[in-house]
């Protein structure tokens, strides 16, 4: 009778394991086109990334960097203060969009150039996303809003 017992809770054990293991690779299957890892335009230049990955990138719109080309095609510089890495766009900006402004990219590097598929632009006149705020404090150009 003993001996039941243990193979039987053993049996459990076992299909348990197998079930969250199962379940896991699911779980990181489903999310692999979900996550979008971040990066300054000093790391995308240290390291370019493949290709095929898309990530954000986010920093400040370089001044005097900003082209419009024909119809919606968007060439401009974003930088942290150490590198500055070309984006290329083609759709509509955001309306806050503006050089010397905060902003993030979701895309992709080819190239040399980050092909960026959606641009998201700071809401107001002291928002600044977390990651642009820790990419510019490691570059040490970070300069905080005055608040009154």
């Amino acid at each position: 009778m003993k001996g039941l017992k243990k193979k039987r809770r053993i049996q459990v054990i076992s299909v348990a394991a197998v079930a969250l293991l199962i379940s896991t690779a699911l779980i990181g299957y489903a999310l692999r086109d979900g996550i979008n890892y971040f990066r300054s335009p000093s790391q995308v230049v240290a390291e370019p990334p493949a290709p095929t990955e898309v990530f954000r990138i986010g920093g400040l719109v370089e001044e005097g960097s900003l082209e419009r080309g024909q119809g919606e095609n968007i060439l401009f510089r974003v930088t942290d203060g150490g590198d500055a890495v070309q984006v290329h766009f083609t759709g509509i900006l955001p309306d806050l969009f503006e050089e010397g402004q905060g902003m993030v990219g979701t895309g992709s590097y080819v190239n040399g150039i980050f092909e960026a598929s959606e641009i998201l632009a700071k809401h107001d006149e002291t928002y600044m996303p977390k990651e642009v705020v820790d990419a510019l404090k490691e570059q040490g150009v970070y300069q905080a809003p005055n608040e009154s």
